[in-house]
């Protein structure tokens, strides 16, 4: 099929926002990228959602607005563009994007997609373990497609994982727009365990950042989430495999 996506770029009162929008009268899906890349890495899911009838947004960090307050930038944009409710799909540092949006505004959720996400919990016991998971600065001086791509993807697709790196690195310079503080709210267990909003956690089994261990934690506390893991796939489980990914979120996405 053929899908036309407009490339937009919004003046807000946060700042200027670049987005994407398949436009149509379809129930929208905002999509947040990780830190590391940009909205150009859901090319995999386009296709997919619109065909299934959903209106795709995806909001692009690469320029972030001043203070780096995402909550404001989702919300605004939102509004702008004439949206009551929606359903908002994050991976990465997207997902804690999303976590904070949904803490913040979660009258404006019909449903939330948090996928390969460390989550910004700010809690001590979680942030103890996480220093032990990615050891500081050894974990952060690893070549990025060795952290965020799963061993398996690098091994039997080269050309996709050359093409996810030279995607992801237009994505490095500014960030701010996907920070844990900024005029966010902060994440913690407490406030994931009163969240009510329908979620769906994700991860990939071969996730460094957020193995299915991690997952299990976050599962245990959000009493309206459900996990699935994805075999074979790292930390960007929604390009690595991307059926894997598209079906089961659409499918729990029909549900709300």
């Amino acid at each position: 099929m053929s899908v036309q996506i407009t490339d937009t770029t919004a003046d807000l009162p946060c700042g200027k926002v670049f987005y994407r929008d398949s436009g149509g009268a379809g129930v929208p899906v905002v999509f947040l990228h990780a830190a590391s890349g940009n909205s150009m890495l859901w090319e995999f899911q386009i296709p997919a959602f619109i065909a299934a009838g959903y209106r795709f947004i995806a909001i692009d960090h690469r320029a972030a607005p001043r203070g780096g307050n995402s909550t404001a930038l989702i919300h605004e944009l939102a509004h702008r563009l004439g949206i009551e409710r929606l359903h908002l799909l994050g991976t990465a540092a997207g997902g804690g994007a999303a976590l904070q949006y949904a803490l913040a505004h979660a009258e404006k959720l019909r449903s939330l997609v948090v996928a390969n996400s460390i989550g910004f919990v700010l809690d001590s016991d979680y942030i103890e373990m996480s220093n032990r998971l990615r050891p500081a600065p050894q974990f952060n001086q690893m070549p990025l497609d060795f952290r965020e791509l799963g061993p398996s993807y690098r091994a039997e697709n080269a050309p996709g994982a050359a093409r996810w790196l030279a995607l992801s690195a237009q994505g490095q310079a500014s960030t701010g727009a996907l920070a844990q503080n900024g005029g966010n709210m902060d994440v913690t267990w407490a406030r994931l365990a009163s969240l009510q909003v329908p979620t769906l956690l994700v991860t990939g089994d071969a996730d460094l950042y957020t193995p299915p261990s991690v997952l299990r934690m976050f599962t245990a506390r959000m009493h309206h989430a459900e996990s699935m893991v994805i075999s074979g796939t790292g930390h960007s489980s929604y390009w690595e495999s991307p059926d894997a990914f598209n079906r089961p979120v659409l499918a729990f996405i029909r549900k709300h």
